[in-house]
């Protein structure tokens, strides 16, 4: 993989050694592979177990409220949503009998009328039969003002829920919202007869032993260390084909690579392989070792309505300062590409000529100097008695982040801005640290968007900043009214050509705004045992195990 640089662009022997890191590589081009190729047949029952390993820790089990993407792994297999979206971006029946258009009535010509039929051979794991008063309480919960809601964007807009029969339910949509599919495909049911019957949903014991419909069963939990689920036997799709599904944490990226290495973990989950360690392990015997494109975005994430961030110069400074080229090159091996925009390299809507980054240190100090920022005497720069000094948080453990972060203090240093690193457990830092805006800055990756669909109101929406009242994922505070006005449209709008023109200038306006620095886009090193079957990357998914009740071990 091809990276431009400038002739200020270090050599990877020379980043890492600025950061006093040891030993250089060659860059590795990645061999983007398709699907595999299924050979062997599922077993009659289920058999077996697979160890999931994964670096931070699931931690919420209610999956309507607020999570983070390794939430995601046990939501998917414990729950159904009406509908799944598929690794093509189709959306296809889940716990709905057929996915509702306005070519098969589902849905009116104006946009505003729904209706969903439902599936009537559907249990939850204590044996209840899961009807429209489960989905009518889901979608009634998640709005209701006095639940912490994870996501209530295009929810707060359905009205009157009307259970028709237990397979059958309508809504009223307050205005035309053309991403709600693509909403209710992470929209996991919950049971009516068990959390409604609860005083408070959000302290409720379901939470931490939550009950589905699922292709596996809550089993267990040890905190800090794993959590055991089991086959469903009377699951009404395919599979399970496993007896067991564990989730193990452990959290040093480094010990989990290790651990997969040992045996002592089937599937690498998030993080999956770090780039350090891709050579070595596309030598591993008995390894499936896969390059997939991932669909977030690393970025330093920036909170806006810090001080030191609201003025546009210095956030551009701060850009113009990260040598975005020999961080990808230097610390990730070449493997990830460069990206502007927060949309996904795969996406129809991507816009494909963003003003590109470049790393200029004169151009930083130009920026800063022009905006009245001035050097003081231990060469951090000053304006109006705000300290351009900001600290920036990533998950303790991961090493390839906090080497990154170590390189962009030091370059950073050289344009008279001070980066201070404070890192904390994940558990820590993606709690009310992350949700409610408490950080200056953060090293983080994120899917932007939900499903395939491009709409970002959750994420770009002054409507959607938990810690301004709002309800959504808006953690950097951006406001832009232009944005909004377009997110608005965008999404009562059914017409493709229109929503491309629309979110192609949204691409524009963030990139212009900078309320994220957008670094790099991965390309994912997947990696399993050989012998386990049936999986599938998913880039419309936060999570490797969108199908894991497919999984199989090859007789």
């Amino acid at each position: 993989m091809a990276h431009h640089k400038t002739p200020t662009t270090m050599s990877r022997r020379g980043a890492l050694m600025l950061m006093g890191a040891a030993g250089t590589a060659g860059l590795l081009a990645p061999n983007l592979l398709g699907k595999p190729a299924f050979a062997a047949t599922p077993p009659e029952t289920p058999t077996g177990r697979i160890i999931v390993g994964l670096s931070q820790e699931p931690t919420n089990f209610n999956p309507l409220m607020v999570k983070i993407e390794v939430d995601d792994g046990v939501h998917f297999s414990m729950f159904d949503a009406l509908f799944r979206v598929m690794p093509d971006g189709e959306i296809v029946p889940n716990l709905a009998a057929e996915v509702p258009s306005q070519a098969n009535g589902g849905i009116s010509e104006d946009g505003l009328e729904w209706r969903v039929m439902l599936r009537d051979d559907v249990t939850w794991h204590d044996g209840a039969p899961f009807t429209a008063e489960d989905v009518k309480y889901t979608l009634e919960l998640i709005v209701n003002p006095d639940f912490r809601s994870w996501r209530t964007a295009g929810h707060s807009l359905v009205r009157d829920v009307t259970v028709v029969s237990p397979t059958e339910i309508t809504w009223r949509m307050e205005k035309p919202f053309s991403p709600y599919l693509s909403f209710l495909t992470e929209t996991f049911i919950v049971p009516k007869h068990i959390l409604g019957a609860e005083a408070d949903p959000n302290t409720a014991a379901f939470n931490q032993a939550p009950v589905g419909t699922g292709a596996f069963k809550w089993d267990n939990r040890i905190a800090g260390d794993h959590i055991s689920l089991v086959a469903n036997p009377d699951y009404f799709g395919e599979g399970p084909y496993i007896e067991q599904l564990i989730f193990k944490y452990i959290p040093d990226v480094t010990v989990l690579y290790t651990q997969f290495k040992s045996g002592d973990v089937d599937l690498l989950g998030r993080m999956y392989i770090t780039p350090d360690n891709y050579a070595e392990a596309q030598t591993l015997a008995g390894k499936v070792i896969k390059l997939e494109p991932a669909t977030s975005v690393e970025t330093i994430y920036l909170n806006m309505e810090r001080p030191v961030f609201k003025e546009l110069a210095v956030r551009e400074a701060v850009y113009a300062a990260i040598d975005k080229a020999s961080i990808i090159e230097a610390l990730y091996y070449g493997l990830p590409d460069s990206v502007e925009t927060f949309m996904p390299r795969t996406s129809a809507y991507l816009h494909p000529d963003l003003p590109k980054h470049e790393f200029s240190l004169e151009r930083a100090n130009q920026l800063l100097d022009e905006a009245g920022w001035v050097p003081g005497s231990d060469g951090i720069r000053e304006k109006d008695g705000v300290r351009l000094s900001f600290v920036n948080s990533t998950t303790s453990g991961n090493h390839l982040r906090e080497q990154l972060q170590q390189f962009v203090q030091q370059t950073l240093r050289e344009a008279g801005i001070e980066m201070t690193i404070e890192n904390y457990p994940a558990a820590v830092i993606w709690g009310e640290f992350w949700t409610q805006s408490q950080f200056d800055s953060v090293v983080v990756g994120i899917t932007y968007l939900i499903g395939s669909d491009p709409d970002v109101t959750n994420r770009f929406h002054s409507g959607a900043i938990i810690a301004q009242g709002g309800r959504g994922s808006n953690n950097a505070q951006y406001k832009n009214a232009r944005v909004d006005e377009l997110l608005d449209e965008g999404s009562a709008s059914f017409d493709p050509e229109r929503r491309r023109e629309i979110y192609l200038e949204v691409q524009e306006l963030v990139r212009a705004d900078l309320p994220f620095l957008p670094l790099f886009s991965d390309n994912s090193i997947r990696a399993w045992k050989e012998g386990i079957e049936g999986v599938v990357h998913n880039g419309n998914t936060r999570t490797e195990t969108w199908n894991a009740g497919q999984w199989y071990w090859a007789s």
